[in-house]
């Protein structure tokens, strides 16, 4: 970069850290504890990626999602997702309409999918078939409907929720849909401090209130931001390593990816690493990713794209746990350079 540029890039820098922390206040006023799942929520948001909230009920996911829906200058739906929820209900449908002459015509009406945050509550509930209906929504922005392409309003994100314990009458995501998601975040249990917060903030009859402190088209412009961070070839290898280090069988495979891995990431998830790095590495006020950065954000990034085996299945093997000892084998810097074209 030129000197110039170099300055309208710290200022960008210094915007997104701005606006980063202003909407994680923002949510902090109504969510107690749970650090890592506002910094991946938020996280998502300015990268543009879907979330996968997991956890029992109770603990704020919902409230999460539409806390942050209040932050930002989007608008926001909620699909509460049922065995009986039909892909119509979800993208919309042509339906016939009378003019004032009496003539008649199809008219689209469009589904709640036509919103720019989209809460799929409990998505794990609805049918394949309703499932599906999202895909297309998620990866192209668009839905067709009657052999028409209906574009979405950008920024578009979708955040889902699902029950990890309560599987009787649910359906669970198949791993192409999955793979669209950019984070699975895990919540778990609030701890005593985090409790008596909560309490004293519930029981008492004082409810916070959420300020809008970003548009969507500055969303959108700090997207383009973090896609600008530099990152050292050796840095990317690593992230690249890590994730030829979940394939089964092959070259960068531990003994514990060929023992307990059936399928290994997809490209998504490098991805996904990397760009989840970049945004770290500027609210660390650095302009380049370093080798802790792409720890940071490896189990989010890859927990719902590894998918284990029958034998981890039966000793009771963790996806994350997996992921860490890989990530112990995996050493910094490669004995064996990579070979670039010229």
């Amino acid at each position: 970069m030129s000197a110039p540029d170099t300055e309208a890039f710290e200022r960008q820098v210094e915007a997104f850290r701005r606006d980063f922390e202003a909407v994680g206040n923002e949510l902090r006023k109504v969510i107690v504890g749970h650090a890592d799942i506002i910094h991946g929520v938020v996280t998502s948001l300015f990268i543009g990626g879907h979330v996968l909230l997991e956890g029992v009920p109770g603990l704020g996911k919902t409230l999460l999602i539409r806390t942050l829906s209040e932050a930002v200058q989007l608008d926001f739906s909620r699909i509460q997702f049922t065995p009986d929820l039909m892909p119509a209900d979800i993208l919309g449908t042509n339906i016939v309409m009378e003019s004032s002459d009496g003539r008649r015509a199809f008219e689209f009406q469009p589904g709640p999918i036509f919103a720019q945050i989209v809460l799929a509550d409990e998505i794990n509930r609805a049918t394949p078939k309703t499932q599906s209906a999202l895909l297309e929504a998620m990866q192209e922005q668009s839905v067709t409907i009657g052999g028409t392409i209906h574009r979405l309003k950008k920024p578009f994100f979708v955040m889902a929720t699902q029950n990890p314990i309560e599987q009787e009458g649910t359906y669970p995501l198949p791993e192409a849909q999955l793979d669209r998601f950019l984070f699975k975040l895990v919540v778990g249990y609030s701890n005593r401090e985090e409790l008596n917060e909560i309490l004293d903030r519930t029981t008492r009859g004082v409810s916070a209130t959420i300020e809008r402190v970003i548009s969507g088209e500055t969303l959108i412009a700090h997207q383009a931001t973090v896609r600008q961070v530099l990152i050292a070839p050796h840095v990317q290898d690593y992230a690249v390593r890590l994730i030829l280090a979940t394939h089964p069988g092959g070259p960068f495979a531990p003994e514990i990816t060929n023992r307990f891995i059936r399928w290994g990431s997809s490209p998504r998830g490098a991805q996904t690493l990397v760009l989840a790095s970049k945004a770290r590495a500027m609210l660390d006020k650095r302009f380049n990713v370093s080798f802790e950065d792409i720890r940071r954000e490896l189990l989010p990034s890859l927990r719902h794209r590894v998918l284990l085996n029958f034998e981890a299945q039966a000793e009771g093997k963790d996806t994350d746990e997996i992921l860490l000892e890989i990530l112990k084998s995996v050493p910094e810097i490669a004995e064996t350079p990579i070979a670039r074209s010229a």
